[in-house]
């Protein structure tokens, strides 16, 4: 089977194919599925910010804007960020917690729309977009083209799905996180390196692509036994977090403010992981179904996947999961891991081969899927804590 730059002959001399382009070699260039991704990402934003903005105001007769529907908790401290950056000082310094990159993409967006909060959902909307369409090709890598269109499906239908929508920094890590393994799957390991060391300027977990990315070169390695100085660039991923350390310290005066305003305010510092779980169980009697059982839930539900991660799926993914399940649940206060689970895409396609082999699964996955999606993002833009 004949290759990209292999010769051809026409039968009157040897002649060579051109060189494919640098956007066609790292697979850049659009195609007819990269549209209908985009379609179906831009149907269910729309799905989901509207159902949730009409169910507000259908069960609580709750008349507000857009903006105060879907600015809040970490949303308000982004938008704060874009607007005033960061201080040591009042209220603001709590923010220091948050990574830079996201509000400074805020800012920026600012210059088109004029408008903050617009400018948050326009970075986001661009994120989830991309996100969705590297998430399909990465899949297809491994899988079959339908599996790679359920796997989007089913991360856009997630119960969370509607943190991808907002002001919030789920999408942008994503598309990062999933742009660095496809170039790393596709041997572009400057440019696996460079997106690497962004997603750790944009959430903490982004460290974690170093070595998630390491066993992705070992898989290559074994393939051809041959070393790629290339694999260096895997060093890249920890530069984000070093300029995000030097923010700290520029700001206050000490790199690692961070961690003590996490501890003091968000009451979290780093704990065996089953510290944490044990305080989850604890607050299931006592707290509410969602900072309680469902949280509980999720932790379990996260822990089955990356189990069968480790089983069906490749060897990079199945790190990913774990060096991740164990950051969720390695802190005093275990909060969000339903949407933290967003980012641990390899669930998905997990999904995506269940419907795919057994379509009545794939229509009860979807069906829990969205109703679980419609309750919760009625939840949070009533204003009611929903992770």
């Amino acid at each position: 089977m004949m290759q990209e730059g292999d010769e051809k002959s026409d039968g009157g001399g040897d002649t060579k194919s051109a060189p494919p382009t640098f956007l066609q070699r790292l697979h850049l260039t659009w195609s007819t599925a990269d549209t209908e991704t985009t379609i179906l990402v831009l149907v269910l934003k729309g799905l989901v910010l509207g159902v949730a903005v009409l169910s507000v105001g259908t069960l609580f007769d709750q008349k507000e804007t857009w903006e105060t529907l879907w600015t809040r908790w970490d949303a308000s401290h982004y938008l704060s960020l874009a607007k005033d950056g960061y201080t040591a000082k009042g209220e603001g310094r709590f923010s220091i917690v948050f990574y830079p990159l996201y509000p400074w993409l805020v800012r920026t967006a600012f210059v088109l729309c004029r408008n903050y909060f617009a400018a948050a959902l326009l970075v986001s909307g661009v994120a989830s977009v991309f996100a969705g369409v590297i998430f399909r090709r990465l899949v297809e890598l491994d899988q079959p083209a339908k599996v790679a269109r359920l796997a989007v499906w089913f991360l856009f239908i997630f119960p969370t799905a509607y943190f991808l929508h907002i002001g919030y920094t789920e999408s942008l890590f994503l598309a990062l996180v999933l742009g660095s393994l496809l170039a790393a799957r596709r041997q572009f390991w400057a440019v696996a390196g460079v997106l690497a060391g962004f997603a750790s300027f944009t959430r903490v977990n982004g460290l974690l692509l170093a070595p998630t990315l390491l066993v992705e070169a070992w898989l290559q390695y074994r393939e051809n036994r041959r070393f790629d100085w290339r694999w260096l660039w895997i060093g890249a991923a920890g530069l984000g977090f070093l300029a995000y350390l030097w923010i700290n310290y520029h700001v206050t005066g000490d790199p690692f403010t961070f961690t003590k305003v996490m501890e003091k305010h968000w009451y979290k510092k780093l704990t065996f992981p089953w510290s944490g779980i044990r305080d989850v169980w604890w607050r299931i009697p006592h707290f509410n179904l969602t900072e309680g059982l469902h949280e509980f839930i999720f932790i379990i539900f996260s822990f089955l996947c990356t189990v069968w991660c480790w089983i069906k799926l490749r060897p990079s993914y199945a790190i990913w999961m774990t060096l991740n399940w164990l950051l969720i649940t390695s802190t005093t206060y275990v909060v969000s891991v339903p949407r933290y689970c967003l980012t641990l895409f390899p669930i998905f396609i997990i999904f995506a081969r269940l419907a795919a082999a057994r379509p009545l699964a794939g229509r009860i996955l979807t069906a829990i899927s969205l109703l679980l999606l419609a309750l919760f993002a009625a939840k949070f833009a009533h204003g009611t804590w929903a992770f």
